[in-house]
């Protein structure tokens, strides 16, 4: 049952992390369009697209929320493990659980409190006001959507774990 779950929520975060990939090319286009714009003048034509730094800077928030559940499962995110592979692997296993456990709590807290900061900018109308006017909210609702898929992998993770050999997990390792 749970391997089915875990199966299901790999393939949600890969087309999560597929959607990410996709705003990258987007913001790449919008960059290279307004640079071209600014140094190819065009008779009577637009001199840049004023709005390109806010919508990149959005997006590369977006890419940043959309991509990591999945390069946690991928076991690809920041791990410094040099540690774990020099002292005995069980003490390892031991410690993976005191990292798993501590970043579930992060990411449980995150959710939360991500939720109340959405929820308070929503009822008090507060708007982000650049070049670009919008909701400030609308910046927000993304964090407890990614940090409750985050939590979930957590918990696959350390599914994952309890059944896998005693000894530190073998994905991104940095040290031999």
């Amino acid at each position: 049952m749970i391997s089915k779950l875990s199966e299901a929520y790999g393939r949600l975060i890969s087309a999560l992390a597929l959607f990410g990939c996709l705003m990258l090319l987007v913001m790449m286009l919008i960059i290279v369009t307004d640079v071209a714009l600014r140094n190819f003048a065009f008779s009577g034509g637009p001199q840049g697209i004023g709005w390109s730094n806010e919508v990149s800077e959005f997006i590369l928030y977006g890419v940043t929320l959309c991509v990591s559940p999945w390069l946690l499962r991928q076991g690809q995110h920041i791990r410094v493990d040099i540690v774990l592979q020099a002292i005995p692997a069980k003490l390892a296993w031991a410690f993976e659980w005191v990292g798993d456990t501590l970043g579930l709590a992060c990411c449980l807290i995150m959710t939360f409190y991500g939720v109340q900061a959405t929820w308070a900018s929503y009822t008090a109308n507060s708007l982000n006001i650049k070049t670009l006017v919008t909701p400030e909210w609308w910046s927000l609702a993304p964090l407890p959507f990614v940090f409750t898929l985050l939590s979930l992998e957590m918990l696959f993770r350390m599914h994952r774990l309890w059944l896998a050999e005693r000894g530190p997990r073998n994905d991104a390792v940095s040290a031999a």
